[in-house]
């Protein structure tokens, strides 16, 4: 144990060394900025613009425009912006290795493959957690210190109003949810690195493939639908089922179970190759 912990230290250590691995914290930080900016400048006008036409029939007090609803809006960008940057840096912990020459140098160390692996992907998984929890210290954190508390109203199918009261467990349930879905993101970065002998590879085609299927699971529906299911990316926005009046518990359970499934199928792909692997740099 005392080993792995020293591995997945060296391999942080690699991580938080190289530049690319904070264009993820300052790209978090600009977005949130940007939209908090906008909710502050415009936020009113383009609230009111919305419920003109429902002022007739409610009548809306407190504060509305407040950090709960500028976290729900950062959450909208969890499935979007984050998986490119999971990718940047997991995408790279294995091809990153073989690109620079020092596989052969680790392989002489009395380090086993597997242990070396589990060291790489929890050192990556402590990354995509740390981007994680630095989106709640900005988004949400940020958003309650200048916009304050109040209840919440999401549109979806129908208007939903939630108080405040209820609000942390919802908004800690969601972001759980969403650090499983990037853990599935970062280890599919992580099996095709295992296939590659540069990074680029591997961080393109993982957002390559989230992109590509989510596109072709939304035009083409129809034809789709029976394999959309069984789709990881069709649960990648899934944390807003904890924005239902209702929660939908099966639906919940039968996301995470689908996304754990394939989490175990990335990495289990991942170190049946590494194993087998000829490292020839």
């Amino acid at each position: 144990m005392k080993s792995l912990n020293t591995l997945i230290r060296i391999e942080l250590f690699k991580i938080f060394k190289k530049g690319r691995t904070y264009i993820g914290f300052g790209a978090i930080f600009l977005i949130i900025i940007a939209i908090q900016a906008g909710i502050h400048f415009e936020g009113q006008n383009l609230f009111d613009f919305i419920m003109q036409q429902l002022d007739q029939n409610f009548q809306f007090e407190g504060n509305v425009i407040n950090g709960y609803l500028i976290t729900y809006l950062v959450l909208n960008t969890l499935w979007i912006h984050v998986p490119i940057l999971v990718a940047l840096v997991t995408g790279d912990l294995i091809a990153g290795e073989a690109n620079s020459g020092t596989f052969r140098l680790l392989m002489t160390r009395p380090i086993s493959r597997t242990k070396l692996l589990i060291a790489k992907f929890l050192a990556g998984w402590t990354y995509t957690v740390l981007l994680i929890l630095f989106m709640i210290l900005i988004g949400m954190g940020g958003g309650l210190l200048f916009f304050g508390k109040g209840d919440l109203m999401v549109f979806k199918d129908s208007i939903n109003f939630f108080s405040a009261s209820e609000l942390p467990w919802r908004f800690f349930a969601a972001f759980a949810y969403g650090t499983l879905s990037m853990t599935v993101v970062a280890a599919l970065a992580f099996m095709l690195s295992s296939f590659a002998e540069n990074s680029i590879g591997p961080i393109i085609g993982t957002v390559a493939i989230i992109i590509g299927i989510t596109i072709i699971s939304t035009i083409g529906f129809s034809l789709m639908k029976p394999v959309n299911p069984w789709l990881f990316t069709t649960y990648l926005p899934g944390w807003q089922s904890f924005f239902e009046f209702e929660l939908d518990k099966a639906k919940i359970l039968r996301s995470v179970l689908v996304q754990v499934a394939y989490l175990v199928l990335f990495l289990g792909v991942t170190f049946y190759h590494f194993r087998k692997k000829d490292i020839l740099s």
